[in-house]
């Protein structure tokens, strides 16, 4: 997989921005975890979620890395249900 694997055409601006910062994080394994996420689940997300999601692009790559495949805990303020769902998701496709 080297990108989105869906169009951004029809989402909202937000959205769309979104999708895009997901896919270009900085290292190639939280570009997979994080646009693979946006990518099958971006058009349904809440507002609250949504924001939660532009909270955790904010976060840095080794530290998100860790926290999804289990070398370290994400601490309680971002142990989110968005979180564990993305983490979750990704461990779905192992």
């Amino acid at each position: 997989m080297t990108g989105t694997t869906v169009s951004s055409e029809g989402l909202d601006p937000r959205r769309r921005r979104l999708l895009f910062r997901c896919w270009h994080r900085g290292i190639r394994e939280t570009d997979l975890i994080m646009g693979g996420f946006a990518d099958a689940h971006i058009a349904t997300l809440t507002d609250a979620e949504l924001t939660e999601l532009e909270r955790l692009i904010e976060v840095p790559d080794a530290d998100l890395l860790n926290w999804v495949i289990g070398e370290r805990a994400a601490p309680p303020d971002y142990d989110t249900p968005l979180f564990r769902r993305m983490r979750d998701y990704h461990l779905s496709l192992d």
